[in-house]
């Protein structure tokens, strides 16, 4: 059997128990301050390899190799640069010590440097580290990896990605959490959650930085968003500075024991122990999980999106979401000449704008003619992963803008949009698929644009069976119901709204609308639209493209909330007209003076602003 099979397997029967903390007892058992704790252990093989056995006597299903620190950018600190043998030596060794009946775990924890958009270290390269230390790894007979202590979602994406374009053995990913309930760059657990199960994590959770009572609440805020199967190897409680300036953690073993039923009622079928845990507190936790029942894992991904701060939920039942539509350069001069010149000022004030304004998710569009449109895409990626916490929609007629799109988003992104047309949707699907993206399925073939909505369902009905080869659910995707302009075809409207009442009611999925496209060549536009938003609303309508800053469209999405029963006791409408949701304010208290505007691009993360006021204020 399979390792990947075999730890499935346990997690449907029972809890899976890991080992406890490495470092921590590394040093309780001599290793010295200041040395490289990989090669300290190649040099002292007794002594790692006795904790590895100690944790196997107490229990633990599955080992980790001490390969923590073990790639290139922390290797080089103490002139290593041998990644690969190390690793599979460590790997060797840890086999060696715990014998064929328990799973060892390569263990691969961060470079200690962000990853951009948050750092220096370019996405690719650290992928290519990571690769590194995996190659290793898998050499010396892994039963599967694990990415753990991660602070930066994005620097664990470029792991997992490497892990599984490397490997197919079972991977397991563990985000670190400051006391605010987020990473140290701004990242929930549900969010995180999000963005790793949808890129192929086969378990995902927590460990370290916190005692077992903090770890339960970050557990808690996964579990609604739970795919796959949940992982928490707590700290024994916070560390007490000792007199001579020490750290001791504290926390005794049937205590840390005693939270083991509460890790499984929120979704944990993994448990461990991270920094201050024995040998006894694994002990202690086998025994108290002895008669736990696994949490049962969902059979379908939640319809969720993710930035690299918040998740959002795509609720059909919930009040209608906003696609802001402005960061796309057509009719817009200002936007393609920045475009052109490859800063990100605009952009970045774009999305704010739409946040500030209300939207849920932000569309993203650079196509300019003329111009390195995957550079455009991942400059534009970059600047709103880090300007706005709303999830992007990446949106662009070329498959490989689309892929840089993904591949550098450090969250769940949806793809604008999969057609029918064969070829395209073949390439697409395996995009969404390989960077767990959601899509816009839009009823289109290489015939053209259908008409009628009993040929849009077909279509509809075709992409869906050959996205469910692809491992896709109705949860994956939102259907687009084709909007064509009234003033060409005065039957199109009624047509597209026969398409979402079908597709909400009938099909049972999301659904969108790029409403604009509806009162094409017409005057007034603005009321065209509110009116067809409204109609739609009443068919079941989950989201439509528009720019919310448009007050007639967002007081009618208001009202219709209420109306439909997507806004309970009326919180939000009474809210927005009260003054209090998230309108726009007009900037009263604009920043006027040069230190002030350096503040506010800092605090916004306006890089190219921020360079071009500091040579001002030095100038």
């Amino acid at each position: 059997m399979k390792a990947a099979t075999k730890i499935k397997k346990i997690i449907r029967e029972r809890c899976l128990v890991l080992d406890g903390a490495t470092g921590t007892e590394l040093q309780r058992r001599g290793m010295p301050t200041g040395v490289c704790p990989e090669t300290w252990c190649i040099d002292n093989p007794l002594v790692i390899s006795g904790i590895h056995e100690d944790y196997r006597k107490a229990g633990a299903d599955v080992i980790y190799t001490c390969t923590f620190g073990a790639n290139r950018v922390k290797l080089a600190q103490y002139g290593r640069s041998d990644v690969e043998s190390i690793n599979r030596e460590l790997a060797l060794l840890t086999r060696r010590a715990v014998g064929p009946g328990v799973l060892v775990a390569g263990d691969i924890g961060p470079m200690g440097r962000f990853v951009e958009p948050f750092g220096d270290v370019l996405f690719d390269e650290a992928m290519d580290i990571f690769r590194e230390q995996i190659r290793g790894l898998v050499a010396g007979g892994v039963d599967l990896l694990v990415i753990e202590t991660m602070m930066d979602i994005q620097e664990a994406r470029a792991a997992l990605l490497a892990a599984r374009e490397t490997t197919d053995i079972f991977t397991m990913v563990t985000m670190t959490f400051e006391a605010g309930e987020r990473t140290l760059n701004g990242t929930e657990p549900a969010a995180a959650l999000v963005t790793l199960q949808s890129l192929g994590a086969d378990a995902a959770g927590c460990n370290c930085s916190t005692g077992p009572a903090e770890m339960v609440g970050l557990a808690s805020a996964m579990n609604p968003f739970r795919a796959v199967p949940l992982v928490a190897k707590p700290n024994a409680g916070m560390p007490q500075l000792q007199s001579d300036g020490s750290a001791v953690f504290t926390m005794t073993p049937e205590e840390f024991a005693g939270y083991g039923k509460s890790f499984v009622e929120n979704g944990v079928g993994l448990l461990g122990g991270c920094c201050g845990t024995t040998p006894d507190h694994i002990v202690a936790l086998k025994k108290a999980l002895n008669d736990a029942t696994p949490p049962v894992c969902p059979r379908t991904r939640p319809a969720a999106l993710s930035s690299c701060r918040k998740a959002v939920v795509i609720d059909r039942g919930g009040p209608l979401m906003i696609v802001g539509e402005r960061i796309n350069p057509t009719g817009k001069p200002s936007l393609q000449e920045e475009l052109r010149s490859g800063r990100t000022d605009l952009i970045s004030r774009m999305g704010r704008e739409q946040e500030r304004h209300g939207a849920d998710l932000l569309d993203v569009n650079v196509g300019v003619p003329g111009i390195d449109q995957k550079k455009a895409m991942a400059n534009a990626v970059k600047a709103l992963s880090v300007a706005s916490s709303l999830p992007l929609v990446i949106d662009a007629s070329d498959p490989d803008v689309i892929e840089t799109g993904l591949r550098l988003y450090p969250g769940r992104a949806l793809i604008n949009s999969i057609s029918g047309e064969t070829s395209r949707m073949e390439r697409l699907l395996g995009l969404a698929r390989r960077y767990g993206a959601m899509f816009i399925l839009l009823p289109l073939t290489e015939g053209g644009v259908p008409e009628t909505a009993d040929e849009r369902k077909s279509i509809v009905r075709n992409i869906y069976r050959e996205a469910r080869r692809h491992g896709f659910s109705k949860n994956d995707f939102v259907v687009d119901g084709l909007v064509m302009t009234v003033s060409s075809n005065p039957a199109a409207p009624a047509e597209t709204l026969k398409t979402v009442e079908w597709a909400s009611h009938r099909f049972r999925c999301a659904t969108l609308l790029g409403l604009s496209n509806v009162s094409f060549g017409l005057p007034e536009r603005p009321w065209l639209n509110a009116a067809f938003l409204a109609m739609a609303q009443s068919g079941g309508l989950t989201m439509a493209i528009a720019d919310p800053a448009g007050e007639e469209l967002m007081n009618i999405k208001a009202a219709g909330d209420v109306l439909d029963g997507r806004d309970t006791d009326a919180e939000r409408y009474c809210r927005r007209f009260a003054g209090l949701s998230g309108i726009a304010k007009k900037q009263t208290d604009a920043p006027s003076t040069l230190p002030e505007r350096i503040h506010r691009a800092v605090m916004e993360g306006s890089r190219d602003e921020i360079v071009s006021l500091l040579e001002r204020s030095v100038a």
